[in-house]
């Protein structure tokens, strides 16, 4: 299944004027204590019924309570099964283990705020989580990045064949409009412009709308792909589910590619030509 071609609609608008628009018009909460104390209830209700056996596990994939690991990315298709990432078709996303996000009740009950992992001995990124809220979206413009140099970094222009001419961005894992994190480098990959704008946007202004529109929250995780000693990622694997309404209002599993139409990109040294 292919989660198929991005819209017009994201073609015309950059990743960083929606984020800027989307800031400006936040809606804030004036919900009464009673609701608060409602949604609470609600949330220990569900991980009260994801430790029930008899309890429903969709939208969780089968893998979900295989194994004991604990760590952030034991259930990340990136690192547990990486034969299972599809070769680039021509399609910007694929969909994963039936667009089904592998969270299990341990991730439920364990990743609180944010989490990142160290960079490994080559520089590169691991996995990002977090539990998104609405409350943790920041306020004031995003600050440049530009003193970050992710893995397979390289300055490198293609005019008349790249809008802005530059073919790579440093692409935040977990979106600055989510969090507010911005200067990290363990949220900073080397990624293309069609993926930073193209590729994660989209998904990314799902999860938004959906914090934007209700005072749920969002469990969150993004794992780059890098085959082998590669310094540049070949995509991101990225998994919501929103959590109230255990995933009815939001959940997707999927694969974006770090593409750019028109070049050849050397993934191991993040070097590039013309096609």
């Amino acid at each position: 299944m292919t989660a198929g071609k991005n819209s017009g609609y994201f073609r015309r608008n950059s990743g960083r004027n929606f984020r800027r628009n989307f800031r400006r018009n936040l809606r804030r909460s004036s919900g009464s204590a009673l609701l608060l104390i409602l949604l609470f209830a609600a949330g220990i209700l569900l991980f009260r019924g994801l430790r029930n056996p008899g309890a429903s596990r969709e939208p969780f994939s089968p893998q979900a309570e295989a194994g004991g690991d604990e760590s952030l990315s034991s259930h990340s298709l990136c690192l547990t099964n990486p034969e299972l990432i599809p070769d680039f078709s021509g399609e910007d996303a694929v969909e994963l283990n039936h667009n089904l996000p592998s969270f299990t009740a341990h991730d439920l009950e364990q990743i609180q705020g944010e989490s990142y992992s160290e960079l490994d001995a080559l520089g590169r990124c691991g996995t990002a989580a977090a539990l998104l809220h609405r409350s943790l979206m920041p306020e004031g413009e995003r600050q440049r990045t530009g003193s970050i140099r992710p893995s397979g970094w390289h300055t490198v222009k293609y005019p008349g064949i790249i809008p802005d001419n530059y073919l790579y961005n440093r692409c935040h894992l977990i979106a600055y409009a989510m969090t507010g994190q911005n200067d990290n480098p363990k949220n900073l990959i080397t990624g293309t412009r069609y993926l930073n704008t193209e590729g994660m946007l989209p998904f990314e202004i799902r999860v938004l709308r959906y914090l934007d529109d209700s005072d749920n929250h969002v469990l969150y995780r993004v794992t780059p792909y890098f085959k082998g000693n590669d310094l540049v990622a070949r995509g991101v694997e990225m998994e919501a589910l929103s959590v109230e309404d255990q995933g009815k209002g939001l959940s997707f599993h999927v694969f974006v590619y770090n593409y750019q139409p028109g070049i050849r990109i050397n993934y191991l040294t993040g070097y590039s030509i013309p096609e």
